[in-house]
């Protein structure tokens, strides 16, 4: 059974629809954020970088990051409006969290000590009250939750 090595509490910036996760060390990455970023694609995958688009246009979204030994329990997908899995390539162990508005938080994920390959499922709640306070009064605080785990990629 996977253990719980790891959890973060996190506000995201969310500005024109989205927010991502990247490689600490994103120097060499061949598309940084926001570069092809997707309206739409709930998590979309590129080389050391995770896209997600948000119900709402801006606002804070609340987030947990786990960081797993295996693979965590799933989810009870009747708790999220949207969850989805993509794989995560980190050479350095450390992720950022960016934003299109304020570019790069000072947030910084532990992964490991080192760089791996990581599995990372995203669940989403709050999508359609977020999407409805975008359309209302333009900004809102917490009214989308996220859920990020990560865990060692196996094989």
């Amino acid at each position: 059974m996977a253990e719980l090595v790891r959890q973060q509490h996190l506000d995201a910036d969310v500005a024109y629809h989205g927010f991502g996760f990247q490689e600490s060390d994103d120097g060499d990455l061949p598309v940084p954020f926001p570069d092809d970023f997707t309206r739409g694609v709930f998590l979309n995958d590129f080389p050391g970088r995770l896209d997600i688009f948000s119900a709402g246009h801006t606002h804070t979204a609340t987030v947990t990051v786990e960081v797993w030994d295996g693979e965590p329990p799933v989810q009870d997908s009747s708790r999220w409006d949207e969850q989805a899995e993509a794989d995560f390539e980190s050479t350095s162990g450390e992720v950022a969290v960016w934003s299109m508005g304020l570019g790069r938080a000072d947030d910084v994920i532990l992964l490991a000590d080192s760089g791996g390959s990581w599995r990372v499922r995203v669940s989403c709640a709050g999508r359609s009250e977020a999407a409805a306070l975008s359309e209302q009064e333009g900004t809102g605080e917490g009214v989308e939750k996220y859920l990020v785990q990560f865990w060692p990629a196996t094989g």
